[in-house]
């Protein structure tokens, strides 16, 4: 049993290496098998198609980020920290990123599903889903800052974390293509603070 969920787990974890640093397109099932050390038949044992591989290296990285997001946003944490902290681990990991492939990936549920969602339906529906959870983040620390009235108590959370997230992917997104972390790193942060009205001096304080 154990050599099977090892087997599994590096398919998936090779997968998600692969699609993210290059393009879902470019990487054949032969590709994934052959880096992962893993013989064809071994993969469709776990997996019937590369769609389902793809959905399964997608719930693979949000599994990853889940435990650095839940201490991020803990309801420990001042409300607005929970943004300047969040742009600057983002930052962060973008750049061990960086430094691990020699290249800027930006976020691999963007490049899988800008690429694919359109053709493949069950990446779409992941893409949504693991969307979903994350705006979730956001919009409970702004439900925080409009009880700490930090925001109007007439903001559209919704609305507001829909925008903050597309934000953020959206500038992923351009650092990936300009291969290049600059930008992010002057401009994410910046940016959300933006987006929440914030001033500089409360962007301090926080």
């Amino acid at each position: 049993m154990t050599g099977n969920t090892d087997t599994k787990q590096r398919l998936i974890d090779t997968a998600l290496e692969l699609i993210w640093t290059d393009s879902y397109g470019s990487v054949s099932v032969d590709d994934i098998c052959k880096a992962a050390d893993v013989k064809k038949g071994s993969f469709y044992h776990f997996f019937p198609s590369k769609v389902d591989l793809a959905v399964a290296a997608m719930d693979e990285t949000s599994k990853i980020a889940r435990a650095s997001l839940d201490k991020i946003f803990s309801a420990s944490v001042p409300p607005l920290e929970r943004f300047t902290r969040y742009a600057d681990f983002t930052c962060e990991m973008q750049a061990d990123v960086a430094k691990r492939y020699g290249q800027v990936c930006g976020c691999p549920l963007a490049a899988i599903g800008s690429e694919m969602a359109c053709q493949e339906d069950p990446i779409r529906r992941k893409f949504d889903d693991l969307s979903t959870i994350k705006v979730r983040y956001f919009e409970s620390a702004l439900r925080d800052m409009v009880a700490e009235k930090l925001l109007p108590e007439k903001t559209d959370v919704k609305a507001l974390a829909q925008e903050l997230y597309a934000y953020l992917l959206g500038q992923l997104t351009l650092a990936r293509i300009q291969n290049d972390l600059e930008p992010l790193k002057c401009n994410l942060k910046c940016g959300m603070m933006k987006l929440l009205g914030v001033t500089e001096k409360a962007t301090r304080a926080a």
